[in-house]
């Protein structure tokens, strides 16, 4: 917001008025202690992180202003900046408790409409004119945001197919009053919700099911649904129509979807998808839904057919797509891998809710069928829960939606008595959460196991690597030195300060192209691994039959796929650059072709709704960031129609960052497993595995020091 002459006018007449408690700082001083009280609390809430990057903008304001206005005495000045210095040293410790808040301290922070709103308010409040021609923040979301406006497309024939059925059918059902909401009417309970379900406890998170048909009269002839599936598409026959199904990686979400759309007559249904799956959807919907049509958007949709009963578009194209799909009357979406929307401020997540918003809004009775399907709804944090139910319609940006909240309302308990915990966590699980697991409902799988396979990297490169650790030792060490002795190091423990220290680092390596890193150091890591790996994944092949070969890195798929050729061993390759219908063709070609030993898969590109259930043995030549991504590269192997135990041999770099790692991708595992299962596991700590590592790092050398 644009500060006016008429808004610094206003300003200098209320800086006199800090001695009264009136004014802004008055005003951010109060705010911030809220903030701060909230931090020790836990993590931020949305309107909690709001109200800490509001502060963060008007304390910027304010300091510019202070420095550059003339007519400010100097002792004016002076005490004006100490105080902002003090509400500045506030917000540091609360970021430093949760780090998620550093990044809303950087000027470059996007706004949303709650910080524009929330920042008007504390202004008029302080007794501060605003600027006239500045209009209020827009209340109801556009199909396209403006900066997409100009890349959309719209398809042959969309219009066509819209004007041939302008209406929907009139909607008979009567519309429930709303429940009043008397005992939590005044309760945050976003943040309670999702604690509800960090507890874990209370078994499975999977909703009552009904019981399958004794007759699957939902298969076409010469396929079978599992009970796990009739059951799930029993519970859509009967009425249900939003679901998070979470099923472990390999139990036929898929199929269940496709089915449920045919159940529910949703047509049409828009799917998205990861790139890699588009065209394995279509076989599915051909499989499963003989009788439907189904088309695949690519690029502009130039080949759509706009008459088709499915549409399934990739997260990648689809920002140039919203305007003609929000307007299309779609009954259903699915979205698969729905892990993918987690960041609610990324372009692809602000994608898919509009359009859930729209189709909710459009359906009769606001009765779509919803699906989010995702094995590992988890990655790093319970908040990943999020975007997902907002999808779902449970949850708006701020609150329960009207039927969460009636439930809730009707448990009888507030966020502070004990049992409204596991109350809240079944009432959110009877929304719609499908989890079943593979040793549950597929006793007959094998098994599968990860196993570490140490190796000494003690060549040039080894070393090399060794001093890259030692250097970044040394300047977390410097910035965690220049902190302790300054102000801020007088009011902060050494464990805050440690955290300020690993999350800027961490934030510098994700904005920095160049120099020594835990990102670069990790992939110089990969390439040194790379021809060990490979040398096991070839053995392998010559002794037990075809292996799945995973890489982060490019080079490394490039370095394994060489010495493949010079041992004579067919490979297949699976990336990210590739067509959809070229990666399917090297699927195939894996899983049919006794000539090919060895696809080489990219672990992000290939991790997802890819069948390679041809081998039993799966190569990880470099780490994953994370235990989910681990998991679904796994589980492309560890499905459906495997007849054998899977081993997946984690190739691990020992005597350095990669070995501490492997450790923390297997502690991250308890987050699911408490969340969704249920299970009384070790609770580990909400950071991501790189603060973890560089946590770990630096306690480890100022321990060494004492």
């Amino acid at each position: 917001m644009a500060i006016t002459a008429a808004t610094r006018r206003s300003r200098n007449q209320s800086r006199r008025r800090h001695t009264h408690n009136e004014g802004i700082i008055p005003l951010l001083a109060r705010a911030v202690r809220e903030v701060e009280a909230s931090a020790h609390r836990g993590k931020a809430s949305p309107s909690g992180r709001t109200k800490f990057h509001v502060i963060a903008l008007l304390m910027r304001e304010e300091r510019a202003r202070v420095k550059t206005e003339e007519e400010i005495s100097d002792s004016e000045r002076a005490e004006t900046l100490k105080r902002l210095d003090g509400i500045a040293a506030i917000l540091a410790k609360s970021a430093a408790r949760d780090t998620s808040l550093i990044t809303l301290l950087e000027p470059t922070a996007p706004l949303t409409d709650a910080t524009r709103s929330l920042k008007r308010k504390m202004l008029t409040q302080a007794g501060i004119e605003l600027p006239q021609d500045e209009p209020e923040p827009e209340t109801k979301a556009a199909y396209v945001p403006p900066e997409l406006a100009e890349r959309q497309v719209e398809p042959p024939g969309i219009s066509g197919r819209m004007l041939a059925n302008p209406f929907l059918a009139p909607d008979f059902n009567q519309v429930k009053p709303p429940t009043p909401v008397v005992r939590l009417a005044n309760w945050e309970l976003l943040g309670p919700l999702l604690k509800s379900f960090e507890q874990g406890g209370g078994g499975s998170a999977c909703m009552p099911l009904p019981e399958a048909p004794a007759v699957d009269r939902l298969a076409p002839r010469d396929l079978e649904l599992m009970q796990h599936q009739a059951r799930f598409l029993e519970s859509v026959r009967e009425g249900h129509r939003s679901f998070l199904l979470a099923d472990e990686p390999g139990l036929g979400k898929t199929a269940q979807s496709v089915i449920a759309a045919s159940v529910a007559d949703a047509y049409p249904l828009l799917v998205v998808v990861p790139n890699v799956v588009k065209m394995n959807w279509a076989r599915e919907v051909q499989r499963w839904t003989p009788q439907r049509r189904v088309t695949v958007i690519h690029g502009d949709g130039d080949d759509i057919d706009a008459f088709a009963d499915v549409f399934v578009v990739n997260y990648d194209i689809l920002d140039r797509h919203l305007s003609w799909i929000s307007r299309f009357g779609f009954k259903g979406m699915v979205v698969d891998e729905a892990h993918m929307i987690k960041n609610v401020q990324s372009q692809r997540s602000r994608g898919v809710l509009s359009i859930s918003d729209q189709i909710r809004a459009r359906v009769p009775g606001a009765r779509p069928l919803l699906l989010a399907l995702t094995g590992t709804p988890l990655i790093n944090d319970i908040d990943d829960f999020r975007a997902i139910w907002r999808f779902l319609g449970w949850t708006d940006a701020e609150k329960p939606g009207p039927e969460l909240l009636a439930s809730l309302e009707a448990n009888g308990y507030t966020p502070a008595d004990p049992a409204f915990y596991p109350a809240a966590r079944q009432s959110v699980i009877e929304m719609g959460i499908v989890r079943r697991r593979k040793i549950d409902v597929a006793a007959d799988l094998p098994s599968k196991r990860v196993v570490d396979l140490p190796v000494e990297l003690d060549d040039e490169l080894g070393r090399g690597i060794r001093e890259a650790e030692r250097q970044l030792v040394e300047s977390l060490l410097q910035r965690f030195r220049q902190i302790k002795a300054g102000k801020l190091g007088r009011e902060l423990s050494d464990e805050a300060i440690i955290r300020m220290v690993c999350a800027q680092e961490l934030e510098d390596s994700n904005s920095s192209t160049s120099g020594m890193n835990v990102f670069t150091m990790v992939r110089q890591i990969g390439q040194a691994k790379a021809g060990l790996a490979a040398d096991y994944a070839a053995q392998l092949a010559h002794s037990v039959g075809k292996v799945v070969f995973f890489a982060k890195h490019i080079d490394v798929m490039d370095h394994a796929e060489a010495a493949f050729a010079e041992r004579g061993l067919g490979t297949v390759s699976i990336r990210g650059d590739q067509t959809a219908a070229f990666r399917q063709e090297q699927i195939d070609a894996f899983n049919n072709d006794p000539g090919v030993s060895i696809a080489v898969c990219s672990l992000t590109a290939a991790g997802v709704g890819v069948n390679l259930q041809a081998s039993s043995d799966v190569v990880l030549a470099e780490l994953s960031w994370t235990d989910a991504e681990q998991t679904q590269a796994i589980d492309r192997v560890h499905r459906i129609g495997q007849e054998e135990p899977v081993t997946a041999w984690r190739i691990v770099a020992a005597q350095t960052i990669d070995a501490r790692i492997a450790e923390l991708i297997d502690s991250k595992a308890g987050l699911a497993a408490r969340a969704l299962d249920g299970a009384e596991a070790k609770r580990e700590d909400e950071d991501s595995v790189q603060m973890l590592t560089l946590m770990g790092v630096l306690t480890q050398a100022l321990g060494e020091q004492k």
